[in-house]
């Protein structure tokens, strides 16, 4: 990790430091993979779901497809919300944002001709929420990924080697002069940029999104930020790694010979 600066943060994490994270793999028993993820205050329910058949415009191509849904519980903020989208309004512009981006994030962790005919749903329901929710979404969407794709690979539905890329995803603020890493609300309420990074396993990025506050980020800035959360995202994929083998998965059994390459 980055050292430029050792301080501490309210929680008693350096700079560098994401928030403890603890999973629960296989917490919903209905669903073929499916994680509870918590990031300090954050606390993301990720089930995947595997269905015959794919949207109408992909019929016919032999590929599968990857969609998400992206929901707040009522109560994931200290204070009741309003009624959960799609009861009775249409779903937020921050809603629609966010899973699109949980789906980008986790289609290029897959092959779709080796998935075949079949829709993966991925549902991310926020029970708590404090910061970072849409990177807990991605990188918690991930593991729920594997766990079904190795579940219906044991059962021999798919044959064919299905990862291509292990994802994560992780925030990163310039707060009070220095870059932290992996933002709680407080401190993302008040940065001065956040960004958020989605990479692979290689460090190859998927996709950056920073919004500077008020005033503007030099480049160098910029590519410090990306370098932190980078370093952010590699832990994230040890950590991963780690609870897919806890719960009877090799990670590298689901990727195609030579694809599962080593941390950046």
């Amino acid at each position: 990790m980055l050292s430029a600066l050792p301080m501490s943060r309210p929680d008693g994490r350096s700079l560098s430091d994401h928030r403890p994270v603890e999973v629960i793999a296989g917490f919903h028993r209905n669903a073929e993979g499916s994680v509870l993820y918590r990031a300090g205050g954050t606390a993301v329910l990720c089930t995947a779901s595997i269905d015959p058949g794919v949207p109408a415009w992909m019929a016919g191509r032999g590929k599968g497809w990857i969609t998400a849904e992206y929901q707040m519980h009522p109560r994931s903020s200290p204070a009741r919300r309003e009624a959960r989208d799609g009861r009775g309004k249409a779903p937020s512009g921050r809603t629609q944002e966010i899973q699109r981006l949980v789906g980008r994030a986790l289609r290029a962790a897959v092959d779709l001709g080796a998935l075949g005919e079949r829709t993966l749903a991925i549902d991310c329901d926020v029970l708590e929420a404090d910061g970072g929710t849409r990177t807990a979404s991605i990188t918690g969407g991930f593991l729920a990924l594997a766990l079904a794709i190795a579940k219906v690979s044991r059962a021999g539905l798919v044959t064919a080697p299905v990862l291509v890329d292990q994802i994560a995803a992780i925030s990163v603020g310039h707060v009070d002069g220095g870059l932290a890493l992996d933002l709680d609300y407080r401190e993302d309420s008040s940065a001065r940029v956040d960004l958020n990074v989605v990479a692979t396993r290689a460090g190859s990025i998927v996709e950056v999104q920073a919004t500077a506050e008020g005033e503007a980020l030099p480049r160098a800035e910029l590519d410090r930020m990306v370098d932190l959360g980078l370093e952010g995202v590699a832990s994230l994929c040890r950590l991963q790694e780690a609870v897919l083998a806890g719960a009877g998965v090799d990670l590298a059994a689901l990727f195609a010979p030579g694809r599962f390459g080593a941390l950046a």
